[in-house]
């Protein structure tokens, strides 16, 4: 699918977390914004001279639905030109000019096979698009399981919808774990442990999809491939940062 710039206005800002937004711009272009769940774009925001400088890539973490409006999870970096601006300077009716869409980091039209998701902090944004767009379209026709890694409860992002999704479709499974919350009573330490232990035996039906910091993809990578056995052809990654 081509990309095009669109221009569009932001409509709602909402804090889900620590230090992370969700941004929900209209488009003022028509026709609707056509776009794979999955896929994102690259906002042009006014931060420096250099267009390169400027260009930020954020996946969608709405489903596609033709309402010409789409949602940006974002979280603050200490310093930087683009979390400055969006967060300091970013207010409702701010005009946001962006690309796209753009990417590969989607799900087949019609699910093959079992797909396991494994994401840490604002990674879950393209996975939220990816399982609403599913949901909407009934087709959940193979097991899906969505693993979320993150430090402290309250950095849990989407945690009430996907809790409500898991409790209505049969063939999806919901994981939270957290590195550092005493608190929790769930799982405690790091995505990886939890399918290690889950799918360590490889099928040849299951393909992993990656979403976060690279560190945590190539440690990923490592364990699915190098110590499990699965082909790298099963493994899918989308880095952030």
């Amino acid at each position: 699918m081509p990309w095009k710039w669109y221009d569009s206005t932001v409509i709602d800002i909402q804090e889900i977390g620590p230090k992370t937004r969700i941004f929900r711009l209209r488009i003022e272009d028509d026709p609707p914004l056509q776009f794979t769940a999955g896929q994102f774009v690259t906002v042009d925001l006014p931060i420096h001279m250099k267009r390169l400088r400027r260009w930020r890539s954020y996946s969608i973490a709405n489903p596609p639905d033709n309402s010409n409006i789409i949602e940006l999870c974002i979280v603050y970096l200490e310093g930087g030109l683009a979390s400055e601006y969006l967060f300091h300077e970013v207010k409702v009716g701010t005009e946001i000019k962006f690309k796209g869409p753009s990417g590969t980091f989607t799900l087949p039209q019609k699910l093959d096979h079992d797909c396991i998701m494994i994401c840490t902090g604002t990674g879950v944004a393209p996975f939220r698009s990816m399982l609403l767009d599913l949901q909407q379209r009934k087709a959940f026709t193979r097991a899906v399981h969505l693993i979320f890694g993150t430090r402290y409860q309250d950095g849990i992002l989407y945690q009430e919808k996907f809790e409500e999704l898991a409790s209505q479709v049969a063939n999806f499974t919901y994981s939270v774990t957290l590195s550092r919350d005493n608190q929790w009573k769930g799982n405690k330490g790091y995505v990886h442990e939890i399918y290690m232990r889950k799918y360590a035996q490889p099928v040849s039906d299951r393909v992993f999809y990656l979403c976060g910091w690279s560190s945590m993809i190539d440690e990923a990578v490592i364990h699915l491939w190098s110590e499990l056995g699965y082909d790298k052809s099963q493994i899918k990654y989308e880095l952030y940062g």
